[in-house]
């Protein structure tokens, strides 16, 4: 298995665990099959994978990948997808960027926060990886009668045909990475 360790980088060398060998030894397998995304494939790794219950018996994969190296997996984001889904039969997967929340300065202290650092900027770019293939074109919060508030996401019509049948599973991923109740759906369109 000293194969699939090349493509698992964790924090303070951290032991991957048997699910994390298993995604990075299907990542090492894609790399040395799929002539069309070895070169792409050669340089990228991921930080972590984890399983994910969405609804009855279906799982998704959740990959986080290093922020740096996002672009190069967003290039080769549906193609990955198609063959890691075929390799794990009956899961959806996700790429995630991994990123990191910092707390809000203490008072008197000089030192800023970046923005792209807050905890409602790291949810938001996170909505935008769990859906990637399609875009974000809207968002609605509704607060209701019991003080409860739950958020629409608005995606856009022409990725219909491939994330229609992902909603659900966007929806069960972000609960799960932030703690919030996201419903998706795609805008009415006025004939």
């Amino acid at each position: 298995m000293f194969t699939s360790r090349k493509k698992i980088h964790k924090d303070k060398d951290v032991e991957p665990t048997e699910f994390e060998e298993s995604v990075g030894q299907a990542l090492f397998d894609l790399e040395n099959t799929n002539q069309e995304l070895k070169s792409d494939l050669k340089d990228l790794y991921i930080n972590s994978a984890v399983q994910v219950d969405v609804s009855g018996n279906r799982k998704a994969v959740v990959i986080h990948v290093p922020y740096r190296l996002r672009k190069g997996f967003r290039k080769i984001h549906v193609r990955l997808v198609r063959e890691l889904e075929k390799k794990f039969s009956g899961k959806d997967v996700i790429l995630v960027a991994t990123r990191r929340i910092l707390r809000p300065p203490k008072k008197g202290s000089a030192a800023q926060r970046p923005r792209s650092r807050t905890l409602t900027a790291v949810h938001e770019a996170m909505l935008e990886d769990v859906v990637l293939p399609a875009e974000i074109v809207g968002k609605r919060v509704r607060y209701r009668v019991d003080g409860s508030k739950i958020m629409k996401v608005l995606l856009d019509p022409k990725e219909r045909n491939n994330t229609e049948y992902k909603l659900e599973t966007f929806a069960a991923v972000y609960r799960k990475l932030s703690g919030k109740d996201v419903v998706f759906e795609y805008p009415v369109t006025e004939a």
